[in-house]
């Protein structure tokens, strides 16, 4: 990664300096306000684009937050964010290297709603400040940048809150199907399908314009370095309720896919195809697409020898078996319904000086994902094993003008 203002270091070196960065000012988790029951929970938003703004919303209206810092490589995106949350001038911070700032300033807590190429070394440097960490998914984009968490995780178990944003997990339909699966209620589990099928998504600005790379931050999803993906940035909704279900890491992927229907912008795939083989010999379907016209679906199936669990994001979750059944119920609003559990739980855990830490499991999704995005990407076999030993790192390679943060969109 490079950018003309700032030292020219690639993204390794980036990773590694941001504990650096941050250990001056390590601020014990005792010591940070919002920990007695009834305070107010200050809150740093990372990230401010419209995702940024929505989760800054849900935690001052559930998460007894008042979001009093802002980031955002974009001057335009935070000014937005300063006006509707009514942030002071000198807490809104731009550019790349502007998080050490915000996370190093007097907050609690931090929502990370970045592009996830830059997860890791916002949520190590927030963590090795003192602050609680609540992260969008996918927590990275690659192995090493999960590494990267799980050790800053690591190095504050037991003081501070890391937290990934996953609906799923928080949903109490979502959670009885898994505890009636973990029960046996459908015997052993034999093979599996998830599947997300979605419309596209749409620039933010024109590609390549004002600036090829700041054009690219603009339109991130689309990016396959600072996304990792469709397979690692959105499909890992359905990824990561296989893995959760099946309880275990894939042992291996083998995928295809393509870039067919939406070849305008970016480059990213529109379309994946990947079977995993679980322990036990459990073989799991997945596809994808991300420009469908008339049909949209986000499901996770587990067949097993007595029955079948089903399983959708915004539909009905139910099991259905040859000695049991439970009808279960719909998930309609567990987008949003989601995002407040996992508010709740995060707010409860700092006012009540019980951290929580969902770090281990978010990367087992994580890195589920990217090994679909290596077997897809080289049309073979990919162990776990493989994948780890590998340890490919994504580079986005940025080359960001000196006035990049001052780039207006261009429609």
């Amino acid at each position: 990664m490079s950018q003309h203002n700032t030292s020219d270091i690639k993204r390794r070196d980036f990773l590694k300096s941001t504990a650096a960065a941050a250990a001056f000012s390590i601020v014990p988790a005792k010591a940070v306000r919002g920990t007695e029951a009834n305070s107010t929970i200050e809150l740093g938003i990372v990230g401010s684009g419209n995702r940024g703004l929505w989760i800054g919303n849900l935690f001052e209206e559930y998460g007894n937050a008042k979001v009093v810092a802002i980031h955002d490589y974009f001057r335009d995106r935070v000014e937005r964010a300063r006006e509707v949350f009514g942030v002071e001038q000198a807490r809104g911070h731009i550019g790349l290297d502007g998080y050490h700032e915000l996370v190093n300033g007097s907050l609690d807590a931090v929502a990370i709603e970045s592009p996830p190429y830059f997860h890791p070394a916002q949520t190590a440097a927030t963590l090795d400040a003192g602050k609680h960490a609540f992260i969008a998914k996918p927590m990275a984009v690659d192995a090493p940048g999960c590494d990267v968490i799980l050790e800053a995780a690591q190095r504050h178990e037991g003081e501070l809150s890391a937290w990934v944003d996953f609906q799923t997990r928080v949903d109490p339909l979502f959670q009885e199907a898994a505890q009636r699966l973990h029960d046996g209620q459908i015997g052993a589990p034999v093979c599996g399908q998830c599947f997300y099928y979605a419309g596209r998504l749409h620039p933010q600005t024109e590609p390549g314009e004002p600036h090829p790379d700041t054009a690219r931050l603009r339109n991130w999803v689309f990016d396959k370095a600072l996304s990792g993906d469709i397979i690692v940035e959105q499909n890992i909704h359905v990824i990561d309720v296989a893995t959760w279900f099946l309880d275990g890491q894939p042992l291996e992927a083998f995928g295809t896919g393509g870039r067919k229907a939406r070849t305008d912008v970016g480059d990213c795939w529109d379309h994946f195809a990947v079977v995993y083989k679980y322990p036990d010999d459990v073989v799991l379907d997945f596809s994808s697409g991300q420009f469908v016209n008339g049909y949209g679906a986000l499901c996770t199936r587990i067949y097993g020898h007595a029955g079948t669990v089903e399983s959708n994001y915004g539909g009905e979750v139910y099991l259905n078996g040859r000695t049991e059944a439970w009808e279960g119920g719909r998930t309609s609003t567990i987008f949003r319904d989601g995002a407040i559990a996992n508010i709740e739980l995060f707010r409860d855990s700092i006012l009540n000086g019980a951290p929580i830490n969902n770090i281990r499991e978010s990367a087992d999704s994580t890195l589920a994902s990217v090994l679909g995005r290596m077997a897809a990407y080289r049309g073979e076999k990919v162990t776990w094993d493989e994948m780890i030993a590998e340890a490919e790192e994504l580079d986005a390679d940025l080359d960001l003008p000196e006035d990049g943060p001052e780039h207006e969109p261009v429609h």
